[in-house]
Order: C-alpha cells, then structure tokens, then sequence
C-alpha cells in the first residue's frame, strides 16, 4: 500500500533580498488526521529572497521525504507560493523550450533551484496544491512561525 504525504511549506525573507527562513512540515495524511505529530524542518540564510525560500523549503522537504520514504509515496505539497505552484506545474516547460527564458524574454531567476526541484517532481508522485496564505489554515501558519524564528536566527 502507498502512503500519502501531507507537507506544507512556507519561505519568506526580511527585505527582499534580505536575511531567509524556510520551512516544512511533513506528516502521513491519515496519521495528522489521527492527531499524530508531524514532523517540522526548517532552516535559512543570511542574504536571499522570499522566492529562493519558498523554493528551498519544497526541494528540502522532498529530499526529506525521498531519504524517509523513497519514491513510493504519493505526496500532496500545499505552498502558499502560487510562484511555486505555477512554475513546476504550468510555467518551466514554456522556459525550457525558450532556453530558460521568460515569457518577457529575460533569464529566469533561481534556475538552480528550478533545475533541482524539476529532478526531485520528475522521480516522485507530487500534487501541487496552493493554500492561501495567514488565512488560519493551522499547517500554513505554523510553517509561518517557523520561517520567522529561522529569520530572526539569521538576521
């Protein structure tokens, strides 16, 4: 039987750019519906961009949940980032075939990460779900706190 991941993420900055905080929380669907704790992961840097940390916060959750679960697991990943949403599920293979540009014919930012999150949603089943952000949804907004304490961790 495959299970069901359930994993929120959030990123955000202070200035942007600006000091970061990434976070994820990760949790089998019927074990959080059990009142089960999830797991919370999170990190940061001193000098990036909102975008680079809601990217940084999927990627680092899918690696968690590939060295966890292997590739069996389907895994439903909520963002409050509709950049995110859109860019894996609708905008990169418009930018792969313009060599990476954008529909404006610019270079498309954070293509490092693009690149490595583009490898991880190739090996894994993902549905990409967007949750709109400090809306009260209980998963959203402690990924929230999360990525404000690694802020502050560093600023």
């Amino acid at each position: 039987m495959t299970n069901t991941l359930t994993v929120y993420t959030d990123g955000g900055c202070t200035g942007n750019p600006g000091p970061g905080g990434w976070a994820a929380i990760i949790g089998e669907t019927g074990n959080m519906a059990l009142g089960n704790e999830p797991l919370e992961i999170s990190g940061g840097d001193r000098a990036t961009t909102n975008n680079r940390m809601e990217l940084t916060a999927v990627i680092h959750a899918l690696e968690f949940v590939m060295r966890k679960y292997g590739c069996e697991s389907k895994i439903e990943i909520h963002t409050d980032s509709k950049y995110v949403q859109y860019g894996i599920t609708q905008w990169m293979p418009s930018w792969i075939d313009k060599g990476w540009k954008t529909a404006a014919g610019k270079p498309v930012k954070n293509k490092d990460l693009w690149l490595h999150l583009r490898e991880l949603n190739e090996k894994l089943e993902i549905s990409w779900l967007w949750v709109k952000g400090h809306s009260g949804n209980s998963m959203n907004e402690r990924c929230n706190q999360l990525v404000a304490f690694q802020r502050k961790l560093f600023s």
